[in-house]
This record gives structure tokens, sequence and C-alpha cells, in this order.
């Protein structure tokens, strides 16, 4: 009986021991924060990767997945779902989710220019200014996109109507160079290194360029806060220690930046980003990192004239009112050492 009850101990302390781990286990899976960035291959979401490549996720003891997806229409997606915890995206789905009754909010900004270009197919010499854009497919990453209603807008501001351009979904990367070579589209906003390996083979030339703070004025009306990284309000609220450890890894990212050649920053990147090129990759990058601040604060004047491009081109958002300050927050970053 005394060996019977023994083996029931025994069997019993192992059951206790194994549920334990099994909580441990669960426990160190909940502490992974999953975040989607809409394509982490292009420099606009550089600080992303960069992160992790720097090793300051690990500095912070966070355990952070980056997934990747192309658009930032679906990353968005993906976040709502619950799939993800924050999206490495541009700064405007905060504005146009409040329009749906959501909040999410920019913990981080990124970046102050939308680091995109309107690009002319070389097949089409006729275009010239964006006026010219009237009865042409013009690329945009996805339909309801950042691109898509930046295109919208500097159409608008050329005079054309919504109805004058026909916005293709066709992504980033490859997908956009093979649709302008194939004459799918005869225009479309892009970002680099896209950018540069199609005016490296003459096949595009730029029409309009936000990938500089001038530029970006110029065709927008003022500075244009776009890359972020944004996430579930309430999440926020609920996780603000894990939060403050992500807002000190970007804005340690953000620092490193804004003090380090676009040599060296290239050489803390997968080599694959470099798409054959590296030396393209560089020069892009010496030219683009005007786009990003230095601290990962909101620049003032930037959610204003988000607002005004939505305004006028996204339903969510349109004839609704929108209260700027829950679209983002400088709590995060304003605590970093």
């Amino acid at each position: 009986m005394r060996s019977s009850g023994m083996f029931l101990y025994s069997a019993a302390l192992s059951l206790v021991i194994a549920g334990s781990s099994l909580g441990v286990t669960a426990a160190h899976a909940a502490d992974k924060i999953s975040i989607m960035v809409g394509g982490y291959e292009k420099q606009i979401y550089l600080p992303a990767k960069l992160a992790e490549s720097l090793g300051y996720f690990k500095d912070e003891g966070l355990n952070i997945e980056l997934l990747n997806e192309p658009a930032g229409v679906d990353a968005e997606n993906e976040m709502l779902a619950g799939a993800v915890q924050g999206v490495v995206g541009f700064y405007d789905h905060c504005i146009d989710l409040q329009g749906k009754g959501k909040f999410v909010e920019s913990v981080v900004q990124f970046s102050q220019a939308p680091g995109e270009v309107e690009l002319v197919s070389a097949k089409h010499p006729e275009i010239k200014s964006f006026a010219d854009l009237k009865g042409k497919s013009v690329g945009v990453t996805g339909l309801g996109s950042s691109t898509n209603f930046l295109t919208l807008f500097m159409a608008s501001k050329a005079g054309l109507s919504p109805a004058d351009v026909t916005p293709v979904p066709v992504g980033a990367g490859q997908t956009f160079i093979a649709a302008m070579q194939q004459d799918a589209i005869q225009a479309g906003m892009t970002t680099e290194p896209t950018i540069s390996r199609m005016l490296k083979t003459g096949e595009a030339s730029v029409l309009v360029d936000l990938r500089t703070l001038k530029g970006t004025e110029a065709a927008l009306g003022g500075t244009y806060p776009a890359a972020s990284l944004y996430m579930d309000a309430a999440w926020v609220d609920g996780h603000k220690e894990e939060v403050q450890k992500l807002a000190n890894a970007f804005v340690k990212t953000l620092r490193f930046i804004n003090t380090h050649s676009g040599a060296e920053i290239a050489e803390k990147m997968p080599k694959d980003f470099y798409v054959g090129d590296k030396e393209g990759y560089i020069k892009a990058l010496d030219a683009g990192k005007e786009m990003f601040t230095a601290d990962g604060v909101m620049p003032e004047d930037g959610p204003k004239t988000v607002l005004a491009v939505l305004s006028q081109f996204s339903k969510n958002v349109k004839g609704k009112t929108i209260d700027l300050s829950k679209t983002y927050t400088t709590e995060f970053v304003k605590n970093v050492k």
C-alpha cells in the first residue's frame, strides 16, 4: 500500500510540475509582441528591422516578432483582428480608423515626410504633371492605402476628379516594377529602394518627390507624418510597460539613423534589402534620411495636414469630427533617456 501511495504521490507531483511548466511556457508565449510591418524592406520602414539588428529589442528584454505585409491597409486589418499587437505603417490609418469608431494611436512617430515618389513610366513622356494623369492608370500599394489617398489628393490639386484616374493596387518592389514594364500602370507611387532601381534603368522618372520636407510641404501643404508604430489605444493603456520599452528601442534607433551615415546603416540591414545594388541603396539612404524624426515625437503641425488629405478622399473621415489628440501620444517617447 505504501508503494502504491508513493506512486500516486509521484504521479500527482509529476502532473503539478508538468502543469507548472505549461504555465511558464504559456507565460513566455504571452510575452511575445507581434508587429506587422507594411513591407519591412522599404526604407520608409527601416527602423523596424534596424532596431532588431542593433539588438535594441533584446536590450529592453522584449520578445518581438516582426511580420511582413506589403500593403499597410492589410497590416491594419491584422491588428484589428488581434493577430498582431502593433503595426509599423502610416500614421494616417489612426485618423481613418477613428472615423470608423476605432481608436488607434501612433506611439512612436518615425517620419515627418512620406518618403514616397510618384514615378512616371518612360513609355509616357507626355506625362509632365499630375494634370496629365487624366485617363491614366496609376499604381498604389493597395486600394484604400496611404498611397491611394496621397495620389487622389495630388490629382485633386491638379484639377482632376477621382474618376479621372484609375488607381491600380500593385504593391511595391518587383510587382510595381513589372506593372510599369507591362504598361499596366503609366505612373505610380512607390518608395526606396524601388525608386532608385527604376531611375537607374531609365524606365521611369520622378514626377513628384515626397522624400524631403521641402518637396512634401510644396506638394501637400505642410509636414506629413507618415511611418510610425501604431497600436490599439486600449492595448497601449493596458501594457504601458511594454509600450515604454518599445519606445525606448525605437527612439534609440532613430537616434542611430540621425547620427550615422547611409553606409553605416546599410551594414546593419539584411543584404537582400540592397536588391543587388548596395551603392544605390546607400545613396538612397543618405538622400532620404531627412524624412526621419530624431526623437519619435509627432511634428506639431503634421496631424492637421494628414487630416486635410483624408477629409477629401477617405469615406471614413469625410464629414466626420476627428479628435486628433487621440490619434497619437508623445507620453512614451518623451520618457526615453
